[in-house]
């Protein structure tokens, strides 16, 4: 379909057709976002932050962190503060756990920075190709009622599934937009159940804090 033609597509549309083309770009530029947002993050990186956190539990603490200092992974950040916090004398373990906490909730949340955004493009598409297609039917109708005994159902036929269109579209951006948004949302979720794992163990193992 060349420019001419898509142009011509979404004005047989109207408006709403229009609002949901531009949604769709949107979805698409967040979940491309989104996948070079949790690479960089290291959403997927385990391999690291595990050797550090068995060190630690060892006993090999100025190993672990040794270990972790390499490493740039949302894990590997959260069991750094961990083990620097409990390792700071001028931190008991409660300033430690809540140190960690907020570490881990700064990360959580930019790992679901973007989510709310295709959450809401999944809720509105929708609803907004229902309602173009509610206009488009009214207006359908309208002509209907204007030709009086002359009504043509060719043109009727035409209108209503002009009207349908939108509909349609809306449902194409909704559902990959839903589906990006549960695979991420299950990403974040295996993060957090990581990064509690982490902690636990690691304030688990913690022993002499001077010792490694």
């Amino acid at each position: 379909m060349d420019l001419n033609a898509l142009i011509a597509f979404l004005h047989k549309g109207g408006p709403a057709l229009w609002v949901i083309a531009g949604l769709s770009v949107l979805t698409l530029a967040l979940v491309l976002w989104k996948l070079w947002r949790l690479a960089r993050l290291g959403a997927w990186a385990r391999g690291r932050v595990r050797t550090a956190v068995a060190l630690w539990c060892e006993g090999g603490q100025a190993a672990a962190l040794e270990a972790l200092a390499r490493g740039g992974d949302l894990r590997a950040r959260l069991a750094a503060s961990a083990m620097g916090a409990l390792r700071n004398p001028r931190m008991d373990r409660d300033a430690a756990r809540e140190e960690t906490t907020r570490v881990a909730k700064a990360e959580l949340a930019e790992l679901r920075a973007g989510l709310r955004a295709l959450e809401l493009i999944a809720t509105i598409a929708p609803l907004i190709g229902l309602l173009g297609t509610v206009l488009g039917m009214i207006e359908a109708f309208q002509a209907l009622q204007d030709s009086g005994a002359q009504a043509d159902a060719a043109a009727l036929a035409g209108g209503i599934w002009e009207a349908l269109l939108t509909t349609a579209a809306g449902m194409a951006v909704a559902i990959p937009a839903a589906a990006a948004l549960t695979w991420f949302e299950s990403v974040a979720e295996t993060a957090q159940t990581d990064l509690e794992d982490i902690a636990t163990r690691i304030f688990t193992h913690a022993g002499d804090r001077g010792a490694g």
